[in-house]
This record gives structure tokens, sequence and C-alpha cells, in this order.
């Protein structure tokens, strides 16, 4: 997802606290997004939303994002990400997506524009 690395520069350009809880709670928004664009994608409906938190350990250099939701089979869903490199220009991200506890996606990106190669 492209705006996830925007919403990363912009994290680590800031040093301020509200400009930085901005970009954070941005960058939990558009992972549960693209989180759940993904899983529609591998034909899994998701019901309600995906929550996402962002763990206190975050450094403007690693970030790090935890979501959960719910299938509408009722399937739990878990979805992590890291961004390292998150105070440079060209920052590194991982995500996983797990359904019932089985990793269905691994990816570098999530959501619209996003390559298809590394879904399983």
């Amino acid at each position: 997802m492209r705006i996830v690395t925007l919403i990363l520069l912009v994290l680590s350009l800031c040093g301020c606290g509200v400009m930085e809880g901005i970009s954070e709670k941005a960058f939990a928004n558009a992972t549960a997004t693209g989180a759940k664009t993904e899983l529609g994608r591998l034909g899994y409906r998701v019901t309600g939303t995906i929550a996402c938190a962002l763990p206190k350990s975050n450094t403007m250099a690693v970030v790090r994002v935890n979501c959960t939701g719910r299938t509408a089979g009722g399937q739990p869903v878990t979805v992590t990400g890291i961004a390292t490199s998150a105070n440079t220009r060209n920052p590194r991200q991982e995500f996983v997506i797990t359904v019932s506890g089985r990793e269905v996606l691994r990816k570098a990106c999530l959501g619209l524009g996003c390559d298809k190669s590394t879904a399983r």
C-alpha cells in the first residue's frame, strides 16, 4: 500500500507529538483497510472492522502494527505489520495475514496497487 510508505515518511520527518499520533492512526487505518481488501481478493469476507493497535515500543525507525478481526464465518483474523527504516525515504515493510492461525498472505504492501506475487 503506497499510502503506508507516505505515512511512514511523514511520521519520520515530523518530530512533533500531535503529528506522530495522527500518522500512527493513519498507518493503523491504512493497514486495516488494505488487509480487508487483500482478504476479499483471497475470498474471505470480513465482518465489521479490523481493529489495529500500535505497540508503545514503536520507534521512529521501527513501526509495528497488530490487528484483529473476524471473517463472516467466524474465523479469527490477525494482521501483523512491521516497517523498518521507517525514518528514511525507503522504509521496508512486511505484512502477514492469518485466518484461523493459518498464514494466507505475506507481502511488502497491502491493498490496491500491490503485486500479488506473495499471496498464498
